[in-house]
């Protein structure tokens, strides 16, 4: 078995045996996988001094776009497949402010995942202090750009999305995935 790493993509391919074969290709990925780092940004501070909370789903967009490039849902995909994903439902959790050119990592787990639809969880840590800064649980559906209605992933990308799940497979749930918003009342 040759193992050949690709930094890049934060994956590794292995070769069942050394012809090179496309066929013959399994991917591995890192658990969960980690983005390039990324700072936060002049224009995305708000009147509070820190990072205003749109800009929480930008860094989480940033991240899970990088994500999906590995398993091939990149915008490559969609101009090939006139396919792409759309986000059904995110729950964003804010633990410790940003402030202005702190650098950031996002990390995603792939927590599950069907035909259509890719249930993950992402967390933004602060590259320096390393604190966990927020979380976010997103679920997205898989979707023909022309009908712009849910369409099945391609073969070749459902394998992919498996061999990500499997490495995320042994991955601890963090306490905030299927967090309910609510106010806690003491009963009396």
């Amino acid at each position: 078995m040759t193992v050949h790493w690709n930094n890049k993509n934060n994956m590794r391919d292995l070769l069942q045996d050394d012809s090179g074969k496309r066929g013959n290709r399994i991917m591995e990925f890192e658990a969960p996988f980690t983005s390039s780092a990324m700072r936060v940004e002049k224009d995305w501070i708000d009147y509070n001094g820190h990072l205003n909370m749109a800009f929480y789903n930008v860094l989480f967009d940033r991240g899970i776009d990088q994500a999906f490039e590995l398993v091939g849902l990149g915008l490559d995909y969609l101009s090939r497949t006139n396919a792409s994903y759309f986000t059904l439902e995110a729950h964003v959790t804010y633990l410790r402010e940003l402030k202005l050119d702190d650098p950031v990592n996002v990390s995603l787990q792939l927590l599950d995942f069907d035909s259509k639809r890719l249930h993950c969880f992402q967390e933004i840590h602060h590259t320096e202090d390393g604190f966990l800064s927020a979380t976010s649980e997103t679920m997205s559906l898989h979707v023909d750009m022309g009908t712009k209605k849910s369409t099945t992933f391609p073969e070749e990308i459902m394998r992919r999305i498996e061999a990500m799940h499997t490495a995320h497979g042994a991955l601890e749930r963090r306490p905030q995935v299927g967090h309910m918003i609510g106010i806690p009342r003491k009963l009396d």
